[in-house]
């Protein structure tokens, strides 16, 4: 999806910093560069539209209440038609939340005020309180852990809007786009980490995979992948993409697992590809992190078995 910004100033909702009117030459800004840093709700309105008129103090009202932590950004699609064109949007009222500069998830019609605070919970990574602190970095790598991406990369940018400075939420925030395939975002992440954590062990680590990522090319979706192993499982170019994407999204183990199972159904497959890629995992993470260490373990039992 591409829509052209420019530089023309966004019109913001009375009474709020957190809600703005926004328009085809302001969506860039307003919308794909804000949900970089925090989760945007996109509501996609029109002035004859009933349901949207009951929608709206429902949206404004909870968008406030969770004081920055996502933001809502409201498109009158009579006014606005070709970013609703672009969108495919097909009725009004609609809601789209953008994550990392993509939208991820929405709905349809009107909604109780239940169904979407639990929703902006998710995309927050519950309530503003949960989502700070340690405990909102162990849900994050948690999410990530499970392939939630969307409530991972949320979760972080929650914490950064708070501690800005936080290395492990940057680190983490970056694999999560990794794992998503937006190397862009990721490396724009990078690109500004401050100074004072630019040695912390996340950052490096998400630096080395991000150089992974450059090196590994193009893979293809994780869906895909899913669809070509369960139609032949010795499709070893397909699990060694999928090993790629568990390991840039912090399934370092799993990851491992697969290319030793590459490894041991053909060992000679792409010229050694599947050894020549765990090495490239041990290089990533370092030669004292533990799961360097399991890893040697994992593939020396695969290969002198």
């Amino acid at each position: 999806m591409q829509l052209i910004g420019g530089g023309a100033a966004t019109a913001k909702v009375e009474g709020s910093s957190y809600i703005a009117d926004t328009r085809l030459e302001t969506f860039t800004k307003d919308v794909i560069e804000t949900s970089m840093k925090v989760p945007v709700l996109v509501d996609f309105w029109a002035p004859w539209c009933g349901p949207c008129k009951q929608l709206q103090p429902i949206l404004e009202k909870l968008v406030n209440q969770a004081k920055g932590k996502v933001r809502l950004c409201k498109v009158n699609i009579d006014e606005e038609p070709e970013i609703a064109q672009q969108l495919r949007i097909q009725s009004v009222p609609t809601v789209y939340a953008f994550v990392g500069g993509q939208p991820v998830t929405g709905f349809a019609g009107a909604q109780p005020e239940s169904q979407i605070k639990a929703l902006i919970d998710k995309l927050i990574g519950g309530a503003p309180d949960e989502a700070a602190g340690v405990g909102g970095l162990e849900a994050a790598a948690a999410a990530a852990a499970e392939g939630d991406l969307e409530t991972a990369t949320a979760i972080y940018g929650a914490l950064l809007e708070d501690e800005p400075e936080n290395g492990a939420a940057l680190g983490g925030l970056a694999r999560a786009y990794l794992a998503g395939g937006h190397v862009d975002a990721a490396r724009e992440i990078l690109d500004g980490v401050p100074e004072s954590a630019q040695n912390h062990a996340d950052v490096i680590g998400a630096k080395a995979a991000l150089q992974l990522a450059a090196e590994s090319g193009d893979l293809a979706d994780p869906a895909e992948l899913e669809r070509r192993l369960a139609a032949d499982p010795d499709d070893h170019d397909a699990r060694c993409q999928k090993a790629t994407l568990l390991f840039l999204g912090g399934q370092i183990e799993q990851a491992m697992k697969e290319i030793c199972t590459v490894v041991k159904r053909d060992r000679s497959f792409e010229d050694d590809r599947a050894r020549k890629q765990m090495v490239q995992f041990f290089d990533a993470l370092g030669p004292k992190h533990p799961m360097t260490l399991k890893g040697r373990r994992m593939l020396s039992a695969v290969l002198f078995a």
